[in-house]
């Protein structure tokens, strides 16, 4: 079995110190979380930014200061910024992630609408979709495919039908949002993407190391961070972005997966 890649998902646009007192907002605790990523196995930082006073923001600009920092920090790591930006931006605003310098290597890209939960609707259209998928293909970016059920696995189909996507894909199942986290809805969507195709499994909140232990023993790769989850168990608030790391890289070597660096993680995903 190939080696585990693992994603840190190190803040996200959603949660806050309110919720966890480590939750990264400044350039300086972004570039110390994604240390602590790094330090614990994670080859890959998927990366949102915040203003100082932790409003999320597109902003090129602000993408270039943490990812230069982050540079600084974790010398060769995969730093993967996201377009999903978050609910009620626009799609020019939410493309800015993919202008600074250099060209990332990778990028996330959501297949579809989704339910986040009471009145907050994150929307993605057809034509959004297709048009972040040609732009990416333009500037040489691979997308990550990320799907929350198996209708955005169609949709990216869809995409790769009019070849606005470059084989082999690479997908991301963030399961306990809007499917279930269990390993039947794992199992169901592995088999569901193309052959030669990769894939990483984010459980969201007190599913997160549940995912993760399947996706190990699965053969496939996974993300952890405070964006997903914040507890290093039931009631135990994680210090740190690589505290959760370290419970992956545990499950890891349990289970009998060795760890990708960032070179091999660059190898496996074809970047």
């Amino acid at each position: 079995m190939e080696k585990l890649i693992i994603t840190a998902a190190i803040c996200g646009a959603e949660v806050t110190k309110e919720n966890n007192p480590a939750v990264p907002y400044t350039v300086a605790e972004i570039a110390r979380e994604a240390k602590s990523a790094c330090d614990a196995g994670a080859s890959i930082i998927h990366l949102h930014v915040r203003e100082d006073d932790g409003t999320p923001t597109q902003s090129k600009e602000r993408f270039q200061l943490c990812i230069d920092a982050i540079r600084r920090e974790c010398g060769d790591a995969v730093i993967q910024p996201s377009t999903g930006g978050a609910v009620g931006m626009s799609d020019l605003e939410r493309l800015q992630s993919t202008e600074v310098t250099p060209t990332p290597e990778f990028a996330t890209l959501d297949c579809g609408t989704l339910n986040f939960g009471g009145d907050e609707i994150f929307v993605n259209s057809d034509n959004t979709i297709f048009n972040f998928a040609r732009i990416m293909k333009e500037r040489g970016i691979k997308p990550e495919l990320e799907v929350f059920d198996k209708g955005m696995i169609d949709i990216a189909m869809k995409a790769d039908r009019k070849g606005l996507l470059v084989r082999p894909l690479h997908f991301d199942f963030v399961l306990g949002v809007q499917m279930t986290a269990t390993v039947r809805d794992l199992s169901f969507m592995a088999g569901s993407i193309p052959q030669g195709s990769t894939w990483t499994v984010a459980g969201i909140g007190r599913h997160a190391f549940e995912m993760a232990a399947a996706g190990i023993i699965m053969g496939g790769h996974v993300r952890v961070g405070f964006e997903d989850n914040l507890y290093l168990e039931k009631g135990v608030l994680a210090q740190s972005n690589g505290e959760l790391v370290e419970k992956v890289v545990k499950l890891a070597k349990l289970l009998g997966r060795e760890i990708a660096s960032p070179a091999e993680a660059r190898g496996i995903l074809g970047l």
